[in-house]
C-alpha cells in the first residue's frame, strides 16, 4: 500500500525516531572510524543551534553516510519521492532525516522545500556539485547552495572529504578499507534577507565562487591527510 501524501512541515520528530537516528548514526560513525580509519577535524565549526547548510565535496556514494559523523545533530537530506512509496520506507527515511523531492517538478520546487527545512531551523545537507564527480578539481559547483543561504540567512558549512573516491569510485560494487579524512571548514556567514528582499544574481555568483575556492582548499587538505 502506498503511503499517504507526505509533506515536509511540520517538523515533528517522535522520541522513537530520534533514538533510532542516534543509534543508526552511532553505528555509521563507528563503522567509518573502524573500516576507513576516518579522521574528522573541525567539528567545532558546526553550529550547535539553528539552521545551516552542510556543503560537502562529492566523490563517492559513501559521502552521504560519512557526513552524518561530523555532528550529533539530526541532519536533513533530500531524496527522490519514490523512496517514500511505502509506509515502512517513508518511516525509515523520515527517521534518518530524509525528506522527499518530487521528480519531474521544476528545480525551484525543490529549492522551496529546502527553504522550508532551513526556515524550521533544521540543518540541511546539500552537495554543491550536485552529483558525484571525479578527480582533484572542484569545478562544477551549482548556484543552489548560495541561493538557499542568501534566501534564508543560513550559513554554509563546507566540508572536504579526502579518500572517499578511492574507497568507492563510480561504478564500484564494493567498498575498500582505505583511509578517509573529513575536514569541516569555518562557516560562510551571510546576511539574513529583509522581508520581501530579492536575491541578487551577482551575490549568488560571488558566494558560489567563494564556496568553490574554500571547498577546493579543504578538499586538497583532506586528500593530503588521507594519503590520496
Amino acid at each position: 500500500m502506498n503511503a499517504p501524501h507526505h509533506t515536509v512541515s511540520p517538523f515533528f520528530v517522535t522520541a522513537g525516531k530520534r533514538l533510532w537516528y542516534d543509534f543508526v548514526r552511532g553505528v555509521i560513525a563507528w563503522f567509518c572510524r573502524l573500516y576507513w580509519r576516518a579522521g574528522i577535524e573541525g567539528t567545532g565549526h558546526i553550529p550547535r543551534h539553528g539552521a545551516f547548510i552542510l556543503a560537502p565535496v562529492h566523490r563517492s556514494n559513501i559521502d552521504t553516510p560519512l557526513v552524518c559523523a561530523v555532528t550529533s545533530r539530526r541532519l536533513r537530506y533530500m531524496g527522490k519521492d519514490s523512496m517514500w512509496k511505502y509506509r515502512w520506507s517513508a518511516w525509515f527515511f523520515d527517521s534518518l532525516g530524509g525528506f522527499p523531492v518530487h521528480r519531474g517538478e521544476p528545480d525551484r520546487q525543490a529549492l522551496r522545500t529546502c527553504e522550508q527545512v532551513l526556515s524550521a531551523g533544521e540543518p540541511l545537507v546539500v552537495f554543491p556539485e550536485g552529483t558525484r564527480q571525479s578527480g582533484p578539481i572542484i569545478e562544477s559547483v551549482f548556484d543552489g547552495v548560495a541561493y538557499l543561504a542568501l534566501r534564508t540567512g543560513a550559513p554554509i558549512v563546507p566540508v572536504g572529504i579526502g579518500g572517499s573516491e578511492g574507497a568507492m569510485p563510480k561504478g564500484a560494487r564494493f567498498i575498500k578499507p582505505v583511509k578517509v579524512q573529513l575536514l569541516v571548514g569555518a562557516p560562510l556567514a551571510v546576511k539574513a534577507p529583509e522581508p520581501g528582499e530579492r536575491v541578487a544574481r551577482r551575490a549568488v555568483r560571488e558566494l558560489t565562487d567563494e564556496l568553490t575556492a574554500v571547498l577546493q582548499a579543504l578538499f586538497d587538505e583532506a586528500q593530503a591527510a588521507a594519503g590520496a
